[in-house]
């Protein structure tokens, strides 16, 4: 049987290099065909000389050189850079599935040129959907291509829906550890620093994503992914505040059942089932003991986690409104792990940007670029004020 060719965009993050555990695993199945990073030369460097792909991609242009040297005892891996060549080797013709693994808006042109060229994507680059979902879901729809989640989320609603051909969403429930911070008052978060944020109780994550869901910011993006994932509006999905992230997300159906998807949280187990669907294959690594685990659900906070209160707005709004969030989050998010902004400085920072860029009802791929160009210029000024 062909080996299914997987492309990994931003194989050296923590979506990536599960992604590559689970290739490992399943060596008889998948073969990776390209492996990109944007600045980790000397980690994509290691995963070529293991995975011996056809192609590695560095985004940073700068960091090409290096890797070229690295990369000279392998002569038949092709070294690219730049933005360009993301977007032209997600097209080869032998690629069957493109994990999006990058961060960021930066994952929007290639995710897009994957699906011009019908390569199966599995989507873990939330930001595609927040800023363009619309427009991801048209050309989705037009090249004939799945988009198959694997936020451990979106995956478990994704798990929930299979069987149930078109029967009715009564509501998705959504679910959220409440990051490190669920128990602060406002007082203490005031406070916090970027260590106390990046000490995620329950996953491990990158930097960006692990602020994000220490602000909910992180939530509010998967709210606005579900929407245009699964076809309902945003007063559909209610968001559970759950600290033992055992349950990964639920469905209610009109009659009023429920179904979810357990497990422990293990990444992996996602990223397989992309890569696998509709079968499921074994997988290494611990079991869910429900006895061992109290499971809690609370209602999240929308004052303290005033990020999360903005998303919900932003897909009220509608139009290019959700881009402008993300990419002022973005700013402020990089701005809060360098040190120039404070925690609840943040979301001070994205409401005021969401007051002042261009709003547009209906935007098209240029004017999303536009928007997030202006966005980060507006939030970059509000912090130095």
């Amino acid at each position: 049987m062909k080996k299914k060719q997987i492309a990994i965009l931003g194989s050296t993050g923590s979506i990536g290099t599960q992604a590559l555990e689970v290739i490992a695993e399943h060596s008889d199945l998948y073969e990776v065909y390209c492996l990109t990073a944007n600045n980790k030369v000397e980690l994509l460097a290691q995963q070529a000389h293991q995975f011996k792909p056809a192609a590695i991609v560095i985004a940073n242009e700068q960091r090409y050189d290096e890797l070229k040297r690295l990369m000279s005892d392998m002569p038949d891996v092709k070294v690219y850079a730049g933005k360009q060549a993301l977007d032209e080797i997600v097209e080869a013709i032998p690629i069957d599935m493109v994990l999006t693994a990058m961060v960021g808006f930066a994952g929007l042109s290639p995710t897009i040129h994957a699906i011009k060229a019908h390569k199966a994507i599995a989507l873990a680059n939330k930001e595609t959907l927040v800023v363009a979902g619309e427009l991801i879901l048209q050309l989705a729809q037009q090249h004939h291509t799945s988009i198959l989640p694997v936020d451990s989320e979106h995956s478990a609603i994704f798990q929930s829906l299979v069987g149930e051909d078109d029967n009715p969403i009564e509501k998705i429930l959504l679910t959220a550890s409440g990051g490190p911070f669920r128990n602060f008052t406002m007082e203490q978060l005031t406070t916090v620093t970027k260590a106390d944020a990046l000490r995620h109780p329950t996953w491990d994550m990158g930097a960006k994503i692990t602020i994000d869901s220490a602000t909910m910011m992180n939530k509010g993006f998967e709210v606005i992914e579900a929407k245009w994932l699964f076809g309902v509006e945003a007063s559909q999905i209610q968001v559970l505040v759950h600290p033992q992230s055992i349950v990964h997300s639920a469905v209610q159906f009109h009659d009023g059942a429920v179904k979810a998807q357990l497990g422990v949280p293990d990444m992996r187990l996602p990223i397989q089932y992309a890569f696998s669907f509709p079968q499921r294959l074994s997988l290494s690594g611990e079991r869910l003991d429900l006895f061992a685990h109290p499971l809690e659900f609370f209602e999240p906070d929308l004052k303290k986690f005033r990020c999360l209160a903005l998303a919900f707005e932003a897909i009220k709004k509608g139009g290019n409104m959700p881009c402008i969030v993300n990419a002022a989050n973005e700013i402020v998010n990089r701005a809060f792990l360098e040190d120039r902004c404070g925690f609840l400085q943040m979301s001070d920072v994205i409401a005021e940007t969401m007051q002042r860029c261009t709003f547009s009802t209906n935007p098209d791929y240029d004017i999303y670029i536009q928007t997030d160009a202006e966005a980060r210029r507006i939030a970059e000024e509000l912090l130095k004020n």
